[in-house]
């Protein structure tokens, strides 16, 4: 008889957080502040242009790399806001999403046994990621309440398996953002050591109060050891296109395609003759800090003036954190499903980013949101007492 029995890859993963949240926001019809996506319109120009291309024949398999005028596009991108020069041909894959982008850079570059330093709270991916391929995260906790990275920490978990740190800015799920003296930091310790580093930067637009997003690509040195992944879904509010793209060096995106082209080959092509041409209109991307920090702000003062939430400071991405210790001293998971059982609106306990569950009682909202969700969303949070 044939031996049925399978030992899990990822034994301790189970059902996400966010399923599980919108889940419940949709058995009890709660507003859902909690999964990361806008329920606005996108725009009308790009969807006008992806159907165009469907008309104009291009609807077979693009390139596996991907379509070289949307590549070029985005070289020429980065060398306007980054001042990085890029090669369309050699250093930029279009994928099936960020967190693919993140998947298949792991994957590129990580044997069994060797070690990855991963910031906590962090996207629930990460880790996953990192242990399907044989790795071995090392947790460090961003420092708290700032979540700021400790960088003599950092080189005190360092061993000689040690072999990539991965960042995230803007970050999910707090907000915060790394400067320049970090990226300086950085820099030091991964040429010191000979580290390779993700850098997923799908909220690279997504920035605030005049700060500068801090690209790796800013940095041609650490640019040779690193894959920065972005995200097109996030960047023009259609995250169900699930497009996004790699950027490295040209001998690690060598590598990057070869598994690649085995897993999905290529993607989506009218959207991406589509994003080739709507990224000619710089305005486009440009303007979309300034949008979403005017959704920041609004949430932000209603939260303050209606509700007894404590606001954490959030300088990018979809999301603010918020403490409850006006409210209560239950745990984070138990305040967000009782908030929305009774109260009705849906949040994401911070616990659930932490491998060890850390409750520094912190919840998540998103507020990429139209004003109407919002105050329908804090007018039922007010009543939290």
């Amino acid at each position: 008889m044939t031996n049925t029995s399978l030992q899990s890859k990822l034994p301790d993963t189970g059902t996400s957080i966010f399923t599980v949240m919108s889940a419940l926001a949709t058995e009890y019809g709660a507003v859902n502040l909690g999964q990361g996506f806008p329920d606005f319109p996108m725009s009308a120009e790009l969807t006008a242009l992806v159907n165009k291309a469907m008309q104009d024949g291009f609807n077979q398999y693009a390139p596996m790399q991907g379509y070289l005028p949307l590549r070029e596009a985005l070289a020429q991108k980065a060398a306007d806001l980054y001042h990085a020069s890029i090669d369309p041909a050699t250093q930029i894959t279009i994928t099936p999403g960020g967190t693919y982008a993140i998947y298949t850079a792991l994957t590129t570059l990580l044997r069994p046994g060797d070690e990855v330093i991963v910031f906590e709270p962090a996207y629930d991916s990460y880790i996953p990621n990192i242990v399907v391929n044989g790795a071995v995260p090392v947790l460090i906790n961003l420092a708290f309440p700032d979540y700021s990275i400790d960088w003599t920490l950092v080189r005190q978990k360092i061993t000689p398996r040690t072999r990539m740190i991965m960042l995230n800015s803007p970050h999910n799920p707090t907000g915060s953002v790394l400067r320049e003296q970090d990226m300086i930091a950085l820099q030091s310790i991964a040429e010191e050591f000979n580290l390779y580093v993700h850098s997923d930067e799908v909220y690279e637009h997504l920035i605030f109060d005049g700060l500068a997003h801090q690209s790796v690509l800013r940095y041609p040195k650490l640019l040779q050891r690193a894959f920065v992944s972005f995200s097109f879904g996030k960047t023009y509010h259609c995250t169900g296109w699930k497009l996004g793209y790699s950027i490295s060096s040209p001998a690690l995106m060598a590598e990057f395609r070869k598994v690649h082209q085995f897993n999905c080959f290529s993607c989506h092509t009218p959207s991406q003759v589509a994003l080739a041409e709507f990224l000619q209109n710089r305005d486009a991307y440009l303007s979309l800090g300034a949008e979403m920090q005017a959704k920041r702000d609004y949430f932000q003062s209603l939260m303050q003036q209606e509700t007894i939430f404590t606001a954490l400071p959030s300088y990018g991405s979809y999301f603010q954190c918020y403490q409850y210790e006006r409210i209560s001293d239950e745990a984070d998971t138990a305040l967000v499903q009782r908030m929305t059982k009774e109260y009705k609106v849906a949040a994401i306990p911070v616990s659930a980013f932490y491998q060890t569950g850390l409750d520094n009682k912190v919840i998540r909202f998103c507020f990429s949101k139209k004003k109407d969700t919002i105050d329908r969303a804090i007018e039922r949070l007010a009543k939290i007492r």
